[in-house]
């Protein structure tokens, strides 16, 4: 049986969410790759393992992660039964609904049917009675705003989740969302964006500046770029790297000279502040206490321990700041 860390809380940093109670922990560990049927079991436990007992606390899934959809679900809910669920209090569980999950068409959108029997779905997968975060995963053009915000907003009244947030929504979008879920007195608290030093849609669409200036937090995902940002592909693709496997996220033509070069000039700023490229770069995205958590993927508990190294990260002077996003351009 599990026993988890009794010091697990000594060294994470943990974050209000935008305006609310919840806080999250600095680094929260998403379940977006290998945790699907595919994937072994007992490298799943000793990542999820790994993390608690270093004081990350939040975990993030969604109803189509796997593969195959729902997979990733179904092997933390086991994981869950096994251990550590007994801690299921000390934990921040979230899911999303949005994106295609099952045929026909009530299995993808906004729709008030749609993520009710999804949420339902990913419950028994997990074996769980609530949520504490559920996400709408994508602005569905094709469904009413306040369809989607019903359908959140009857969520946390029925006791499945207990906030809701909003993903892949964008400055305006989310504007308009906020602004139905404050009708509905609604826990709206987060939005969860791709955001990296060589992605910065955030800040050019206004979001970042936007959400931290009215109280919704921002949890941030792919912060290493699908793994660019840690290096491995300096020396050439590995074999058992994303775009060998997958290609589906990254693939072989986003590898350019051009990029390699970016990486490069960013380890080299990485070694001088006597850090990795990868601890750099998570601790880039929490410069400026605007963001709540950074989501990071791991294939292995190694690459967890590595990612937070971060926590001691020191500031970034404001010639780094000027170096990094020169080459980020």
């Amino acid at each position: 049986m599990y026993k988890a860390n009794d010091n697990r809380y000594d060294n994470m940093k943990y974050n209000f969410t935008g305006a609310s109670g919840l806080k999250l922990p600095a680094v929260s560990l998403g379940l977006w790759h290998n945790f699907g049927s595919v994937n072994n079991v007992q490298n799943m436990e000793s990542m999820l393992y790994t993390a608690f007992d270093n004081g990350i606390t939040h975990f993030d899934l969604a109803n189509n992660y796997g593969p195959a959809p729902g997979s990733a679900e179904e092997n933390f809910g086991r994981i869950l039964k096994k251990g550590l669920g007994a801690y299921r209090d000390e934990l921040v569980i979230s899911t999303k609904a949005g994106y295609g999950m099952w045929p026909g068409p009530y299995g993808d959108g906004g729709s008030r049917k749609y993520l009710i029997s999804s949420l339902d779905q990913s419950l028994k997968r997990m074996g769980l009675d609530y949520v504490d975060i559920f996400y709408h995963h994508r602005w569905d053009p094709d469904t009413p705003l306040e369809e989607t915000m019903w359908a959140l907003d009857q969520i946390v009244k029925s006791g499945k989740a207990l906030y809701v947030g909003i993903s892949n929504y964008n400055k305006e979008q989310t504007i308009e969302a906020a602004k139905i879920l404050k009708e509905l007195k609604t826990p709206f608290i987060i939005n969860q964006r791709s955001y990296s030093i060589l992605n910065r849609q955030i800040e050019v669409d206004g979001l970042k500046d936007y959400a931290a200036k009215n109280g919704i937090g921002i949890i941030t995902f792919s912060p290493l770029q699908q793994g660019i940002l840690t290096g491995r592909y300096l020396g050439g693709i590995p074999e058992d790297s994303r775009v060998r496997t997958s290609g589906v996220f990254l693939n072989e033509s986003q590898i350019t000279d051009d990029m390699n070069s970016k990486v490069r000039a960013l380890k080299e700023i990485a070694d001088a502040r006597g850090e990795s490229l990868t601890q750099m770069a998570l601790a880039w995205i929490m410069r400026d206490g605007d963001i709540t958590s950074v989501l990071i993927g791991a294939s292995k508990p190694a690459q967890i321990l590595d990612s937070l190294g971060m926590l001691n990260s020191k500031p970034f002077t404001e010639e780094e700041r000027k170096k990094i996003d020169e080459i980020s351009k």
